[in-house]
C-alpha cells in the first residue's frame, strides 16, 4: 500500500469564532498529512444576504474561512445540506466562491439541478477520485431545479402507520422511503462517475439528527442502491452524533460521522426558546452549557475521521481515527492507550449493534481497521 493515496473524511464542520484556525489546532497535522481531506460544510461564509423565513437556526462566517478549512487540510468540501441557503443565493454563491478561491473543490450544489448534481474527479499520484454529494434534510426551496439553484436533492417520503388501527391513540410505525426520481437520479450520476474514475465516494447528507443509533428506512435504501450502481464508499452526515457503520457487499457506509469542528455558542435566551427546548428532548440528559462553545449532546464529542487508502484498482483499505471535541469545539485525535478511545470504538459498536449492523473492527495503534472483506469462518 506504500503508493496507495490517502483520503481523511469528516462529517460536519462549521467555525463561528474570529480565529477559525484555532477550532483545528489539535488535528491540522493528520489531516493535512494526507493526500485528500474532506468535510462537509455546515455554514454559509459570506457578509451579504438575507436570512430565510423558514431557516430554525443558522450562523455564518467570513467568507476568509475558507482559508482556515484549506490550512486544516481540507480540498474537498460538500456544500449539499440544510444549511446552503440560509442566507439566500448572496450567501449560497459567496460560500461557493470562497471555496473555490482557495482551490477547494465544492460539491453537491450549483446555479442549477445539473450543475448540483456533476461529478466532480480529484486526481492524486495517477488514481482519479470520483466524489458525489446529496441532501436529504431540505427545507422548502433548498435543493436546486433546472431554473434555481440549491443543493442536489435525495428527497424521502415518511409514512406514518398505526400499530393497532382499531386503538386510538396507540403509537405509529415511522417507515421512510426515497424519491423515485431522486434515487434514479442518484444512481445514474453513480454510473456515469464510475466511467470517469476510478473510486466513485458519495456524500449524503441524511439521517435522524441527536436521536441516538437510529436510522431511518430510506438511508439503507439509498446507500445500497449507490453501491449496486457503482459507488465504493458512502460518508454520512448531519445527526450530529456519530451513527452504526455497515459493510454492504464489501463497501464500508457511514451512517454518520457526527460533528467534527462545530461551534455552536449559546445564549440563555437561546437556551430557553422553545424550538431549542424542544430539540432537548431527542436525546437523554442534554442540557446547554453556557460557558461552553459546544452545546450539543455529550454523545456528539465522540467523533471519527476515516482513513481510506485508493490506488487505481480500488479502495485497499478502510479505518477511523477517533477523536473526542473539547468544550471549546476543538477535536483531538485520540491514541490507543486513552480510556476515551476505547469508548468511541465502543459506542460505534453499539450504535450499529442496535440497527441489527455487525461490522468488525480491528484495532490497530491510533486507527481501527474496519473489515470490509468476508471473515473466515474458525
Amino acid at each position: 500500500m506504500s503508493d496507495a493515496v490517502t483520503l481523511y473524511a469528516v462529517g460536519d464542520v462549521g467555525p463561528e469564532r474570529a480565529d477559525p484556525d484555532t477550532l483545528f489546532t489539535g488535528v491540522r497535522g493528520t489531516l493535512s498529512g494526507g493526500d485528500l481531506a474532506f468535510c462537509q460544510l455546515e455554514m454559509n461564509l459570506t457578509d451579504r444576504g438575507t436570512r430565510l423565513p423558514q431557516v430554525r437556526h443558522t450562523a455564518r462566517a467570513t467568507p476568509a474561512t475558507a482559508g482556515s478549512l484549506r490550512r486544516a487540510g481540507f480540498d474537498v468540501v460538500s456544500w449539499a445540506g440544510n444549511h446552503c441557503m440560509d442566507w439566500g443565493p448572496d450567501g449560497f454563491f459567496d460560500t461557493i466562491d470562497a471555496l473555490r478561491r482557495e482551490d477547494i473543490t465544492v460539491l453537491g450544489v450549483g446555479a442549477d439541478l445539473a450543475a448540483a448534481r456533476e461529478v466532480r474527479v480529484v486526481e492524486r499520484a495517477g488514481t482519479r477520485i470520483a466524489f458525489l454529494a446529496y441532501c436529504s434534510i431540505l427545507p422548502a426551496d433548498y435543493w436546486a431545479t433546472e431554473r434555481r439553484p440549491g443543493c442536489a436533492p435525495m428527497r424521502a417520503h415518511t409514512v406514518y402507520e398505526p400499530t393497532e388501527p382499531d386503538q386510538p391513540g396507540t403509537p405509529c410505525r415511522i417507515i421512510t422511503y426515497p424519491h423515485r426520481g431522486d434515487l434514479a437520479a442518484l444512481t445514474g450520476d453513480i454510473a456515469r462517475a464510475r466511467q470517469l474514475a476510478d473510486v466513485v465516494i458519495v456524500s449524503l447528507h441524511w439521517g435522524i439528527h441527536f436521536v441516538p443509533a437510529t436510522l431511518a428506512d430510506y438511508q439503507r435504501d439509498v446507500a445500497h442502491a449507490a453501491i449496486d450502481a457503482g459507488a465504493d464508499l458512502i460518508l454520512g452526515h448531519h445527526a450530529h452524533i456519530l451513527k452504526g457503520i455497515e459493510v454492504y457487499r464489501g463497501k464500508a457506509i457511514f451512517y454518520s460521522l457526527g460533528n467534527f469542528a462545530m461551534d455552536l455558542p449559546m445564549t440563555a435566551e437561546h437556551a430557553a426558546s422553545p424550538g431549542f427546548r424542544e430539540l432537548l428532548k431527542l436525546h437523554p440528559g442534554w442540557e446547554p452549557d453556557l460557558g461552553s462553545t459546544y452545546n450539543f449532546p455529550h454523545d456528539s464529542r465522540k467523533t471519527i475521521a476515516v482513513r481510506c487508502r485508493i490506488s487505481p484498482g480500488g479502495i485497499e483499505e478502510v479505518a477511523f481515527l477517533p477523536a473526542y471535541i473539547d468544550r471549546s469545539s476543538r477535536p483531538e485525535f485520540l491514541t490507543g492507550d486513552d480510556p476515551r478511545f476505547g469508548e468511541v470504538v465502543g459506542y460505534l459498536r453499539d450504535v450499529g449493534a442496535g440497527q441489527g449492523l455487525t461490522t468488525h473492527f480491528d484495532p490497530a495503534g491510533g486507527a481501527v481497521i474496519v473489515r470490509t472483506d468476508p471473515l473466515e469462518e474458525s
